[in-house]
């Protein structure tokens, strides 16, 4: 296993660290590709998602991707922070059960 802290510092560079498995560089492209310009999502990256993840695995990390993505986006609608939310529906949860 890699440090961490070691790893974190490559991470705006991860295409040239060595800190990073292939596996762990075309995962975070995909991310790129699909949290900040879906144009990164070319051939080549289609290519190299296949060398390296089955397709439910690519499935999976773009669902992952997309929904966390979109989540945050979402919440940053409702100015609201992470946690925010999940606390203030738990409370609500809480009151309900009292109540009935």
């Amino acid at each position: 296993m890699h440090d961490k802290e070691h790893r974190y510092s490559e991470l705006s560079n991860i295409e040239n660290s060595d800190k990073y498995t292939e596996r762990e560089k075309v995962a975070v492209a995909y991310t790129d590709a699909i949290v900040w310009n879906p144009e990164l999502a070319d051939d080549s990256l289609w290519a190299k998602l296949h060398a390296n993840f089955s397709e439910p695995e690519i499935v999976e990390l773009g669902y992952w991707a997309g929904f966390t993505s979109g989540g945050q986006r979402w919440l940053h609608t409702l100015h609201t922070n992470q946690g925010e939310l999940q606390n203030a529906i738990e409370k609500n949860l809480k009151h309900t059960i009292i109540a009935d």
